[in-house]
C-alpha cells in the first residue's frame, strides 16, 4: 500500500477528552477515528490489526474444538424476559420495531441456547462447542479511554455444551490455556484473575491486562504471580498465603462455567444413555476483541509511538524513500512476493517520515537512501540497533 494514497493522516491535534495513551495514539497515528463517545471507525490501519488479532482467536478456538457461527445482532424482548435480564441487564439498548420490541445483543446466551435446542437431542450430539466473531452492543453510562471501554465493540465469544459438570470443567480448563496461547502471540500479559461466579458457580476467571488506564483493581501474589479481583476482598494468596500488590488493570477476557442457568429458561435439555431428559450444562467464554487491540497499545509503546508486536503489526514493513532511491522497485518486488507492506512514497521531509513511522509502529523499517550504497537499512521498531542488508 503507497501511503500517499492511504485513507488516514497522522495528526497531531488530539481532543482533550482523550483519556489513556491508547486513545491518543491511535488516534494520531489513523488508526481509528471518534464518531461519537464510544463510538468508533477503524480506519485502514486499525482494520489490518483488527483482522490479524481475529484470526489469531479464530485459529485458537477452531483449534480446541469450536465452529464458527454468526449470530443476528437483534434479538426478540421475550428471549431476554425468560431469562429475567431484560429488566436487570442495566446497560441494555432496547428498541421499538414497528410490530415488535428487539435488544440490541450484549452478549448471545439468550439466542444461542434455543438455537442450540434445535440441534441437541441426545447425549449423542455432546459436547459441543460453536463460537463467533461479532459486533456488541452496551449502554454504558459514560464510554471512556478510547476503545476500552465502548457502546459498540468486537467480540469473541464462545459457547460449550455438555453432559455433566466433570465435562464442562474439562472444557474449561481446555478453552483457558488457549486463552494463554492468544494474549501470548499477540504480545501482552494477560493476568488470569479469579473473580466471583455470580449465580452460576464459585468462581469465574477474568484475564486482565495492568495499565494505569483500567477501571479494574485486581490484586497480584507477590509469590505466585495468581490474581484475583477486587470484588472478592481477598487478604492474601489462597494458594500460597502470599502477600497481594493492587494493580489497576482492564479486562479483555472473561470466561465462566454457566452450568444451567441459561439452558432451563429455553428447556435446552437431552436425553442420556437411559432415555432420561436432563439439562444441558454450558459454559461461555468471552473475548474482546476491539479492547484486546487497544490493550496492547496501552502496554507497547514508548514516547514516540506504537510499538506493534509482529503477529498484529498492520504491515510487515514500512519501506521508507528518502530522497532519489530505488524505492519504487524494492516495493514492485515486495509486492510481487505478496509482503505485506506500507510504502511511504509521500514528498515531505525525511524527519516527517521517520516520525510517523515510529508514530504508526509498523513492527520493521526499512529505509532507501543514496547513502545506503545499494543496501537497505533494516530496523526493529523500539530498538536502536539498525543494520544494512541486500535485496
Amino acid at each position: 500500500m503507497r501511503q500517499s494514497q492511504l485513507f488516514s493522516r497522522t495528526t497531531k491535534n488530539i481532543s482533550s477528552e482523550v483519556e489513556s495513551p491508547s486513545h491518543a495514539l491511535l488516534v494520531r497515528a489513523g488508526f481509528i477515528d471518534q464518531l461519537s463517545a464510544g463510538i468508533f471507525t477503524f480506519l485502514p490501519l486499525g482494520l489490518r490489526v483488527l483482522k490479524k488479532i481475529e484470526n489469531i482467536v479464530r485459529e485458537e478456538m477452531e483449534a480446541v474444538g469450536g465452529q464458527e457461527i454468526l449470530m443476528p445482532v437483534l434479538a426478540p424482548r421475550e428471549n431476554w424476559e425468560k431469562t429475567g435480564r431484560y429488566g436487570a441487564f442495566d446497560v441494555l439498548f432496547k428498541l421499538k420495531g414497528r410490530n415488535k420490541e428487539y435488544v440490541l445483543n450484549p452478549t448471545h446466551e439468550e439466542v444461542i441456547s434455543p438455537l442450540a435446542g434445535k440441534v441437541i437431542l441426545s447425549y449423542k450430539d455432546l459436547p459441543l462447542s460453536v463460537f463467533q466473531i461479532q459486533t456488541k452492543f452496551r449502554n454504558e453510562k459514560r464510554a471512556k479511554s478510547g476503545l476500552l471501554r465502548t457502546r459498540e465493540f468486537q467480540m469473541k465469544d464462545l459457547y460449550s455444551f455438555h453432559t455433566d459438570e466433570k465435562d464442562l470443567t474439562r472444557y474449561y480448563e481446555r478453552v483457558a490455556k488457549s486463552y494463554d496461547k492468544i494474549f501470548k502471540k499477540c504480545g501482552v500479559v494477560a493476568i488470569k484473575t479469579l473473580a466471583s461466579g455470580g449465580t452460576f458457580s464459585k468462581y469465574s476467571h477474568e484475564y486482565q491486562v495492568i495499565t494505569d488506564s483500567g477501571e479494574d483493581l485486581i490484586h497480584v501474589c507477590s509469590k505466585c504471580s495468581l490474581a484475583y479481583n477486587d470484588e472478592l476482598k481477598m487478604k492474601k494468596c489462597a494458594e500460597c498465603k502470599g502477600s497481594l500488590k493492587q494493580k489497576k488493570a482492564v479486562e479483555v477476557g472473561n470466561i465462566f462455567e454457566l452450568k444451567d442457568k441459561y439452558s432451563l429458561p429455553f428447556d435446552l435439555k437431552f436425553k442420556d444413555r437411559d432415555g432420561k431428559e436432563k439439562p444441558v450444562l454450558m459454559g461461555c467464554y468471552g473475548l474482546g476483541i476491539s479492547r484486546l487491540l487497544a490493550a496492547i497499545v496501552e502496554t507497547s509503546h514508548d514516547s514516540r509511538g506504537i510499538i506493534w508486536p509482529e503477529n498484529v503489526s498492520p504491515y510487515d514493513i514500512h519501506l521508507i524513500s528518502i530522497g532519489k532511491s530505488k524505492a519504487d522497485k524494492i516495493y514492485a518486488k515486495l509486492v510481487k512476493e505478496r509482503r505485506a507492506v506500507l510504502y511511504d512514497d509521500r514528498d515531505v521531509s525525511a524527519g516527517e517520515k521517520f516520525a510517523d513511522a515510529d508514530l504508526i509502529g509498523i513492527s520493521e523499517r526499512w529505509v532507501v537512501s543514496e547513502k545506503n550504497k545499494g543496501k537497505i537499512e533494516v530496523k526493529k521498531r523500539g530498538r536502536a540497533k539498525t543494520k544494512l542488508v541486500s535485496y
